[in-house]
């Protein structure tokens, strides 16, 4: 199984996804691995990517996906995924995929980001991001105003795992 956790930057996805892939014995990846060196410099001058920008990550992402699926690999995937063009190319398989949205408010996420260290991802982007996020039809919403542990074990009840 491949567990997709999504949102905005500053939402939690790589806290959460690390924490949950630790408590199942899952492997945990993040997306942000598979910006090129090119896309990671733009964000951190506060340059919104464009899709064509975001084409080859999302392969690659996809790639990956595959792979995993086709090896029974559990992992949990850090991935912002805000349009749903990008969750359709990356949910390959629906039964073998599941998502989670990490749903804030500008605010909250905006200081959290104001406090981020070390990260190319500063609150610069944030309404870029809030802009292009589509929420997710299909995908377990979880509150990340919560403890990060209480969203693990939530997102843990749901699915059952």
């Amino acid at each position: 199984m491949i567990i997709i956790i999504m949102g905005v930057a500053g939402s939690g996805k790589t806290t959460v996804g690390k924490l949950l892939a630790e408590s199942l014995g899952w492997k945990f990846s993040d997306a942000d691995a598979f910006h090129s060196p090119e896309n990671v410099d733009k964000m951190r001058r506060g340059i919104p990517l464009s899709e064509a920008d975001r084409k080859p990550w999302l392969e690659d992402l996809q790639t990956a996906i595959k792979q995993w699926l086709q090896e029974n690999t559990n992992v949990v995937l850090a991935c912002s995924a805000l349009k749903d063009s990008y969750r359709q190319f990356l949910v390959v398989d629906s039964d073998g995929i599941q998502l989670v949205y990490l749903k804030g408010t500008y605010d909250l996420i905006q200081n959290r980001l104001q406090e981020r260290q070390n990260h190319y991802m500063t609150e610069i982007l944030l309404q870029s991001q809030f802009e292009s996020l589509e929420e997710p039809l299909n995908s377990l919403y979880i509150d990340v105003s919560q403890p990060p542990q209480a969203i693990v074990q939530n997102i843990r009840t749901v699915f059952k795992i």
